[in-house]
């Protein structure tokens, strides 16, 4: 076994793989487990805990049992749970990066780059614990006050999905933390592993027994419907495709669950006749190839002005070409695998389809012989309408372009799709920079930036996007009830 062998072995065996409930390691019923397999490889790299449905309902009532005792904690007690979590997320983030990598295939470099994303959460929402408010004021006929309060929800389901296993948990545990609400945790059974190492990390960060436990699970639904439909949780928060959150929702409306939904996305990015070229197809490669285009925020319908789409796509089509295709632990790899054969299939049956319709390809598109789930770096030019793709996520490193020739009819073939998380506009021109942002149906826009995630700004989306917000200042208060308390004076 050479040397990096030996570390990732090493990365693997040091992360526990049972279920963590009520600040303890515990086998699943019956002692149940399913493996984590590497998609550069397709081989195994661990067996983790297979929760039951009886496991799933032990990690609620141990949220449900902690949650009056962490209501109590101050805010200062929480936001330095954060901040120490913060810390040694960051401590470690080497050992983490490469754990992520093998489960999920991102290259090192986006995996460290995600740890440290992640563990920005916590240093956000370690801020918005100390700036809880509530309000006072005196009533209209002024023979009372109102004395107004922010409580913490209750104790809450988190569902997250494989593509950013650390962030994706973090990016709800910090709010839920900060706002006083205990947890149950379900991470994706494709990636298991960070959300057990973050476990490690939150209990020795001093987050109290019962207030944070995670369940690792083949069958989601089985385990987590009975929790919805149990009446002992108060909040589900959902990251995932958008035909999950339908059911999730409909699950959520018997017992009347607040609910996040961050859904599906179909991003358009439109680069106008006036915008910096170079600058364009720079954003158009980081909204599209971040984590090898499996992003709800990855561009998916690349409009472009029929006077620079031919040039546009010659310069992105050298840029896609000349990326690195291979195993994320690999130096110099710039494009990982994708998560499975299923989401490999998926990228090439669309392909196929949008060429069959006529749409011509102008780097990659065909999947190299070999092991792992790799898709080379696609670019397609003259996709139809048609096409699969354009009412589909792609979820996978193919551009598709498209010309077009007026502001109007770009506004309305970006808005012609039942979603509405983010949109890109690349423009130099200011006021059609805005009339734009305004008039395209999304949550989000990047303007000249091909990137939109952060901590500190609210992410989410509209129509079958999804509801809510996360990150921000007002990612706090989807984790807070306001109660209102009328007091007489007179």
């Amino acid at each position: 076994m050479d040397e990096s062998s030996v570390v990732e072995a090493r990365v693997v065996e040091a992360v526990e793989k049972r279920l963590f409930i009520d600040g303890k390691w515990a086998e699943a019923t019956r002692g149940a487990t399913f493996d984590v397999v590497d998609p550069s490889t397709g081989e195994v790299l661990c067996a983790v805990a297979d929760a039951s449905p009886a496991d799933g309902r032990a990690a609620l009532e141990a949220a449900v049992a902690a949650q009056p005792d962490f209501a109590r904690t101050s805010p200062r007690e929480r936001a330095d749970m954060l901040m120490t979590a913060y810390g040694l997320l960051m401590e470690r983030v080497d050992d983490l990066a490469l754990l992520m990598t093998l489960e999920m295939g991102k290259p090192l470099p986006e995996a460290r780059g995600e740890i440290a994303y992640a563990a920005e959460f916590f240093r956000h929402f370690a801020g918005e614990a100390l700036r809880i408010d509530g309000g006072y004021q005196t009533a209209p006929a002024g023979n009372a006050r109102f004395l107004i309060a922010k409580q913490p929800v209750g104790p809450c389901l988190l569902i997250i999905p494989w593509n950013f296993p650390m962030a994706m948990g973090t990016r709800k545990l910090g709010p839920a933390i900060a706002a006083g609400c205990t947890s149950v945790i379900k991470p994706a059974h494709q990636t298991p592993l960070s959300m057990l190492a973050l476990m490690e990390i939150l209990a020795e960060a001093g987050v109290p027994a019962g207030a944070v436990n995670c369940v690792t699970a083949m069958d989601a639904g089985g385990v987590m419907e009975p929790l919805i439909r149990s009446g002992l949780a108060r909040k589900l928060s959902f990251t995932g495709s958008t035909r999950v959150g339908r059911v999730l929702l409909e699950q959520c409306a018997e017992k009347v669950l607040r609910t996040s939904l961050e859904l599906g996305g179909n991003a358009p990015f439109i680069v106008f006749e006036d915008a910096d070229l170079d600058e364009a197809v720079t954003g158009a490669l980081a909204a599209k190839m971040r984590n090898m285009g499996e992003a709800c925020t990855a561009a998916n319908r690349i409009f472009v002005h029929n006077s620079v789409i031919d040039e546009f796509g010659r310069r992105l089509a050298a840029r896609m070409g000349a990326l690195t295709v291979g195993r994320g632990t690999e130096p110099d790899v710039n494009v990982g695998p994708l998560i499975d054969e299923a989401g490999l299939e998926k990228v090439r049956s669309l392909v196929a389809d949008a060429v069959d319709r006529g749409a011509t390809v102008l780097t990659g598109g065909e999947v190299a012989a070999g092991n792992g789930f790799f898709y080379p770096p696609t670019v397609l030019t003259g996709v139809p309408r048609e096409a699969a793709m354009v009412d589909q996520e792609i979820f996978g490193p193919v551009a598709p372009l498209t010309p077009f020739s007026t502001e109007d009819e770009v506004v309305r073939a970006a808005n012609d799709t039942e979603y509405g998380l983010v949109a890109y506009v690349f423009t130099n021109d200011l006021r059609r920079a805005l009339r734009v942002a305004e008039s395209i149906d999304t949550g989000m826009v990047g303007l000249n930036q091909g990137v939109v995630s952060n901590p500190a700004a609210p992410f989410g989306g509209v129509k079958q996007s999804g509801l809510g917000r996360e990150g921000g200042s007002v990612g706090i208060d989807e984790y807070l009830e306001t109660k209102y308390i009328g007091i007489a004076v007179s």
